[in-house]
C-alpha cells in the first residue's frame, strides 16, 4: 500500500507582528475564541512502566485475535479504564485532566473518564476524521510509534470557513484548515472532545499503538445542565 508524506508542515507557534503602516498609530492581532491542545511527555521512566504494563494487557486482549492484515485496524472494548493493568496510566490521565480544568478555570468542576480502549494500528492503517459527541474532553496515550506513524491530524472545526480560501503563499495558524502534531511514545494529548481529527496511514513496517479515552462531567444533568441565567 503506497504511503505519501505529510504536505501540510507543522504551525509555527508564535504570533507574526502585525503590519504597520505611517497612518497608523498602533495595531494587534486579537486572538478569538483558539482551542487548545494539551500534550504532555511523561518521564521516561514512567513511560517504561506503562507501557510495559500496556502492552502486555493489550496482547492479553488479542489472543485469538487473527494477525492484523494491512491497512487495518483493531480496537478493545471501552472499558480499559477499569481494569487493573492501566491503573498507573489512569492516575496520569486524572492529574492531567484536573491540570486543563485548572488552565480552564474550571476546577470547581468533577470529570471522570467514561471509555477508554486501545488502538492498533497494522502497516497501512489509518483512521477517518471524526470527534467524540457527548463527552467534555478526549484525549490519547501513545504506547508505540515511530517514524512513518507519528502524528496525528486536526482539522479546523469552523465548516465555514471551507467557503472560500485564497491562495495563501505560507501556512499558519490563521489560514490553514489542519493542524499536524507530532508524537512519540510516552505522549499524551488532551483536546476537546467536539475537535475533528484523524489519523494518516501508517507508513511504518511496524504497529502504532495507542489508549484513547473520553472525559465528562460527573451529574452534569444534576448539576450544570440547567439554564445560565438562573431562577427569575
Amino acid at each position: 500500500m503506497r504511503c505519501t508524506a505529510m504536505t501540510n508542515p507543522r504551525l509555527p507557534t508564535t504570533t507574526p507582528e502585525p503590519t504597520t503602516h505611517d497612518h497608523v498609530g498602533s495595531s494587534e492581532v486579537i486572538r478569538l475564541f483558539p482551542t487548545f491542545l494539551w500534550k504532555s511527555r511523561l518521564r521516561p521512566e514512567l513511560v517504561a512502566r506503562i507501557s510495559a504494563g500496556t502492552l502486555a494487557r493489550i496482547d492479553e486482549l488479542m489472543r485469538g485475535v487473527a494477525t492484523l492484515e494491512p491497512g487495518t485496524c483493531w480496537q478493545s472494548s471501552h472499558g480499559l479504564h477499569r481494569d487493573e493493568a492501566l491503573t498507573e496510566l489512569m492516575g496520569v490521565i486524572d492529574r492531567e485532566v484536573r491540570d486543563v480544568l485548572v488552565f480552564l478555570k474550571a476546577d470547581e468542576a468533577q470529570c471522570r473518564v467514561t471509555g477508554c480502549w486501545a488502538n492498533v494500528h497494522a502497516p497501512g492503517g489509518f483512521h477517518a476524521m471524526h470527534s467524540h459527541p457527548n463527552n467534555f474532553l478526549s484525549g490519547v496515550y501513545y504506547v508505540k510509534s515511530q517514524v512513518g506513524a507519528d502524528t496525528i491530524n486536526f482539522h479546523d472545526p469552523r465548516p465555514q470557513t471551507a467557503i472560500m480560501r485564497p491562495p495563501a503563499t505560507a501556512l499558519t495558524a490563521y489560514n490553514t484548515d489542519q493542524v499536524v502534531v507530532q508524537v512519540a511514545p510516552g505522549t499524551l494529548l488532551l483536546f476537546p472532545a467536539w475537535l475533528p481529527h484523524s489519523v494518516d496511514r501508517n507508513c511504518s513496517t511496524g504497529q502504532r499503538i495507542s489508549v484513547s479515552f473520553n472525559v465528562m462531567f460527573d451529574n452534569y444533568a444534576q448539576r450544570m445542565s440547567e439554564p445560565l441565567w438562573g431562577e427569575p
